[in-house]
């Protein structure tokens, strides 16, 4: 397997007061590239804790989280952006939208981190907001769309510069049922057309159905590896 993942012994606590809550224990996981795979389980299962530290958010208690050969626990903040920066994607359920600023403004916002020209920026912008179907709307504010347009062009940020890794934690949470199926279409689009790797945090059914891999997750720990048969 061509990792872009590895992680062993993964241990994540949480001081409580004078004792801890440990919120994962003793994972042990490889994900490869171009891989659409899902962290299942209820809330505190500890998929969104687990999903943090896989983007470097958060750093592990003990153990190894390797992301694209490169140790989370030994990273310092700034080399942890830079792998942010340059690698990862993320999608979150509440967008994370610039409201003030355009469509095309939010989508380029990862690219004002690196080194592009205004020209190259102004394309790969328009690339991702093609991939979703927005080029139409590149003038547009985040309150004048749709809940379901407004995912969509998180997800054209998270798009815009190629990442290897896009990590999406509860993705379709306020969307319904038509918007949820539009969005986890367009994401198994990219991830078949760029090998963009995908990693979810979700217990929504809608997304589960559209995942070739299933890793469940019960009290902190690995509890099933379920991998979708074509």
């Amino acid at each position: 397997m061509n990792s872009i993942i590895e992680i062993e012994n993964l241990v994540k606590s949480f001081p409580m007061g004078k004792s801890k809550f440990t919120a994962l224990n003793g994972i042990n996981l490889e994900i490869g590239r171009g891989e659409f795979v899902g962290l299942i389980g209820p809330s505190g299962s500890g998929k969104t804790t687990l999903l943090n530290i896989t983007g470097s958010l958060d750093m592990p208690t003990s153990g190894e989280a390797l992301i694209l050969g490169q140790s989370v626990g030994s990273l310092n903040a700034k080399q942890a952006a830079k792998l942010r920066k340059e690698n990862l994607g993320f999608i979150f359920q509440s967008y994370n939208l610039l409201a003030v600023h355009t469509v095309f403004e939010n989508v380029e916002f990862p690219l004002l981190l690196l080194d592009y020209s205004k020209a190259e920026r102004k394309k790969m912008v328009m690339d991702s907001l093609e991939w979703v179907g927005l080029t139409d709307k590149v003038k547009s504010k985040p309150p004048q769309l749709s809940g379901g347009e407004c995912q969509r062009v998180a997800i054209a940020r998270a798009m815009v510069k190629k990442p290897s890794l896009v990590l999406a934690d509860e993705p379709t949470a306020n969307l319904d049922a038509a918007n949820s199926h539009n969005i986890l279409q367009t994401m198994e689009k990219l991830n078949k057309e760029l090998k963009t790797t995908f990693l979810f945090a979700t217990h929504d059914d809608k997304v589960i159905k559209y995942l070739r891999r299933k890793i469940y997750l019960l009290d902190g720990k690995l509890d099933k590896d379920e991998v979708i048969k074509n």
